[in-house]
Parts: structure tokens; sequence; C-alpha cells
């Protein structure tokens, strides 16, 4: 992990930012609320993280990279699920009151504790081989339709349809080890629009109209989610004109890409001029966001990617992790979209959708 001293906040957040941003959309408790005692919304949480432990101690257990790895992933497993009987005991042990950077970062702990760098280096590799393997199609598929306005719309589809490889998520983690995960089905059975939070036809109004100089994304999972849905939507943008800033995760977290992870795959989806089928990438970077969590705390990034967002005019958080959890509320000194998948029941019933919705939330900075 980073130094603390090496984190700074990023740099296109409104200020003052201790009044206008916290990283925790979802209110696990309110100032009224007995400090000793967990509210039916932190119960929830943490029964939600509680939930997700037998997948990854399965993926704990196949780790052939840590000796006496089954053994082991027990101990993570009985380690964590006791550290949550704490909390729910007592909200303010272990450096509570929960919220879900907390009980991410706590879980993430015991693992690394335990000797677990990337439990789910496998299955990341293996979906992101096979989704280079389908990215050329894809690319046609959207390059073929010559209408701006409906091309932007797949490119979104393609972004949600790619963010459902979620492995945070138990339903999810359970359904993709029993059936996988095909892009094109998840991309044809989204949920129907108008979206819980729908702003898409406002922002093809903007697209059609407006051009941004430089946008910063913040990538979510591996495979189909950030090359089958990322990289055309990044891609069409640089077509546009566009410098785009790819941000990625220092540390492995989940199945999350890595900024190393990241820097491979463009490198094999790359011509031998430096193409993205066709596109030049000279203006495609790609940055260390410094995380090392599946959400994210804008008040703690990279140095190297506060310098390289300083900049930008627009700003999109992607995943349920960074784009609905932790930053759905978040205000920016420039354009900013949040995107991503509604992957718990918790998460719907808060924003009053429905499990699979979508949310599309656009908001322009005039001036």
């Amino acid at each position: 992990m980073e130094s603390d001293s090496a984190m700074v906040a990023f740099p296109l957040l409104t200020t003052p930012i201790e009044s206008n941003y916290r990283a925790c959309t979802i209110p696990y408790r309110f100032p009224s609320d007995n400090p000793r005692k967990a509210t039916p919304t932190e119960i929830a949480w943490i029964d939600l993280f509680r939930n997700s432990i037998p997948s990854f101690k399965k993926r704990a257990e196949s780790d052939t990279t840590v000796v006496d790895a089954s053994t082991k992933a027990e101990k993570f497993a009985q380690r964590y699920a006791d550290i949550l009987d704490d909390i729910k005991k007592d909200p303010e042990s272990h450096g509570g009151p929960p919220d879900c950077i907390l009980l991410c970062r706590l879980r993430e702990q015991v693992l690394r504790e335990l000797g677990f760098r990337d439990i789910f280096k496998k299955v990341k590799d293996e979906e992101n081989t096979k989704a280079i393997s389908l990215f050329p199609d894809v690319v046609r598929l959207n390059d073929d339709i010559e209408d701006g306005g409906k091309r932007l719309e797949n490119l979104v589809r393609g972004i949600f349809a790619g963010n459902i490889f979620d492995l945070g998520s138990a339903q999810l983690a359970e359904v993709f080890s029993r059936d996988g995960m095909s892009f094109l089905a998840s991309f044809q059975n989204l949920v129907p629009r108008p979206w819980v939070i729908d702003d898409l036809d406002t922002f093809k109004a903007k697209w059609n109209k407006k051009s941004w100089k430089k946008a910063v994304i913040f990538v979510d999972n591996s495979g189909a989610d950030v090359i089958l849905g990322i990289l055309p939507f990044a891609r069409e943008l640089l077509k546009r004109g566009t410098q785009v800033v790819l941000a990625a995760n220092d540390m492995p977290s989940i199945n999350d890409v890595t900024y190393p992870e990241l820097i491979e795959i463009i490198s094999k989806l790359k011509d031998e001029s430096g193409k993205l089928i066709g596109v030049d990438t000279s203006n495609l970077l790609i940055a260390n966001s410094g995380n090392d969590l599946p959400v994210i705390d804008l008040t703690r990034i990279s140095q190297e990617l506060a310098y390289l967002a300083s900049d930008a005019d627009l700003v999109i958080l992607e995943g349920m992790g960074r784009g609905i959890e932790t930053n759905l509320y978040a205000q920016f000194k420039c354009d900013s979209l949040k995107i991503g998948m509604v992957k718990h029941p918790e998460v719907a019933q808060f924003l009053g959708g429905r499990l699979y919705d979508c949310v599309f939330k656009y908001n322009e900075v005039l001036g």
C-alpha cells in the first residue's frame, strides 16, 4: 500500500472538500443513532459482506501462489466473519462505524495478512483473454452504426453489459462459477429504459453538440467490463479528439483490473502501428489511481493521477463500487458521469429501482 503522505485529493472535487464530499452514498447511520448499537442498514450491509465469504474462500483455496492455501482460506473465512460479528455487536470496533469502504478494507487486510495477493488472478486472466478475442467484433458492430446518437446509446449499453462481470456480488459470483457470463446475452437482457437514474437523453444531446478536451475514466472490472465496455467508449472519445486518461487500481481487489494489467491489455489490443482498430492512441493515457479497493475515496488518490486529471473537463466513474456506492453524489468542478449496474438488492432498494437496473447520471457544469 502507498504511504498516506503520497496520497492526495482528486483535484476536480468541488471545494471545500470537507463540507462537499463524503465517499459513501448510502447512509448506514445518522447522528441520532446510538453509536454502540448497529442500525438496521449496518446489519443489512454486514450480512451482505458475510454472504460473500464463501465465494472469496473458494477463490482463495485455489490460489496456487500461496502455500497451504486451503488452511489459510479457512482462516480468512473465520477471521473476517469474526470481525463482522464484532462490528454487529459494537459498530465502533475495528475503526467503525462501518461503511462500504471500511468493510471492503477489512476484508482485503485479512486476505493480505494471510499472504493472499490476488485470489481472482486466474479468472481475470481467462476473462481478459476471452474479451480480447471479442474486441474487434464489438468495435465493428459499433462502428457500423452511422447515427451518432444511436452509436452512443449502443456504447453505453455495452458498458452496462460488461459491468455485470462482478465477482464481489455473491449472487453473480455463483452464477458466474456455474454458467460463466456472456457479454452478448448480458447486452440483450439489460433492463428496459427508463433506468433508475437515466440521463442518457440529456447526455446524448450534449454529445452531439459538445466535445471535451480531456476525460478521466475510473475503470472497474477486468474482462468484458473494461475491454468490451469501457475501451470501445474510450476509443469513440479518442475519435472525437478527446484525450482519455484511464485510471486503474494500484493493487488487486476482487476482479478489478489493475494498472499493470490494463497496460498489458492495451498493448495486446493495439496493432503494430499503435492503433486501436484504426484509431490513434497517442492521446490515450493509463494512470495508477493509487487505490486498492473495489470502491474509492477520492480524497486519497495518487499524485500521478492528480497531475494528469487537473485539466480534465469530464470525469467518469464506472461500476457499482466507484460510481454508485461511494461517489453517486460526488460533485466536481467539471462535467461528470456516474455509470454502473445495480448488483445488490440493498442498493436497488435505496435507489428505488430493480436489481440489475442501470444508473447513468450526468451532471453538467455550466461556464
